[in-house]
């Protein structure tokens, strides 16, 4: 496909790349395209097919993020940063019947000169578990010919089907990751830590806290094909509800389960859309080290297991 495709005139280098990826996109999703009405509605389904797919081929809404801190893997990797790429792996590889993608931390790696790792540990997932998700917990936004070279890094380099995104630049700084169009932008919104506050409750001149306008600036705006999804901490299920009353049916990416004390029942009843479901709950920590003992494979399943189920039972 890529060889046939690198003939047609298309004007840049950049729009050839993006049309890459919408074409490989189509041909990869095709039997989900049967009664779309217009190539429109074929571009929209791009993200969000697949995200659906994940949740239907996995019955689970649990994400793992994958954050590699290489002090605390188990004994056996030595504490070397250079096993990246091998823990991760085993973890992908033990937790993939519970989950319905991955967010692989990409500070966690750049800090460790593991970018490379990273690479072999996204293309792994993309050919292992092609029906998960893979979204790249990067947090970019940048205006022009920099917000397009970070979005190259997430949707080329590393194959992301989505990426997370800050919105304080505004609108010039999300339309580069939002031009590709059979990709997500998940942007931030009202985040798990306790800090926050200081800028995502400020009341606006209508009375509302910002992390309300930021939705529905997503919603209105940002999400005309379908693209978008926003991050909400599961510390804060009232909040959880009040922006998804705000999108509708928008997914919600939910950290802060796990290690950082977030409630599951109560996370789901806030965060959950009128099928039921629309959410990625992500929890990181509480799986990934569950265990530093040789059955710390086993006990990651067992944790993402355990998590999948209380999920699916609320």
């Amino acid at each position: 496909m890529r060889g046939r495709a690198a003939a047609w005139p298309l004007p840049t280098d950049t729009p050839r790349r993006q049309f890459h990826s919408v074409v490989e996109g189509f041909f990869a999703l095709w039997p989900a395209f049967a009664g779309q009405d217009s190539f429109a509605d074929i571009i929209m389904a791009g993200f969000l097919q697949k995200l659906q797919t994940a949740w239907q081929v996995s019955g689970s809404q649990l994400m793992v993020g994958l954050d590699p801190a290489p002090e605390r893997f188990p004994e056996s990797f030595g504490q070397q940063p250079a096993q990246i790429f091998a823990f991760c792996r085993d973890i992908v590889d033990a937790t993939a019947p519970y989950v319905c993608g991955f967010k692989p931390q990409i500070a966690y790696f750049a800090a460790q000169r593991a970018e490379d790792q990273l690479e072999d540990l996204c293309q792994y997932i993309k050919q292992q578990y092609p029906d998960r998700m893979l979204v790249l917990d990067a947090k970019r936004g940048d205006i022009g010919a920099t917000g397009e070279q970070y979005a190259r890094e997430a949707f080329e380099r590393y194959q992301a089907d989505a990426v997370t995104a800050s919105p304080y630049m505004g609108t010039d700084s999300i339309e580069p990751m939002l031009a590709w169009r059979d990709k997500g932008v998940i942007v931030l919104c009202r985040t798990s830590n306790p800090g926050g506050s200081d800028l995502q409750s400020l009341p606006m001149a209508n009375g509302q806290p910002l992390y309300l306008h930021v939705a529905g600036l997503v919603a209105d705006k940002w999400n005309i094909h379908g693209q978008c999804a926003l991050v909400v901490g599961a510390t804060y299920p009232q909040e959880i509800a009040r922006v998804r009353a705000r999108v509708g049916d928008m997914p919600l990416l939910i950290p802060g389960i796990g290690a950082q004390g977030g409630d599951v029942a109560a996370t789901v009843q806030a965060g959950r859309n009128s099928d039921g479901i629309g959410m990625m709950i992500n929890a990181s920590r509480a799986i990934l080290y569950a265990s530093a003992q040789q059955d710390w494979r086993e006990a990651a399943a067992q944790a993402a297991c355990r998590l999948r189920d209380s999920i699916n039972s609320n």
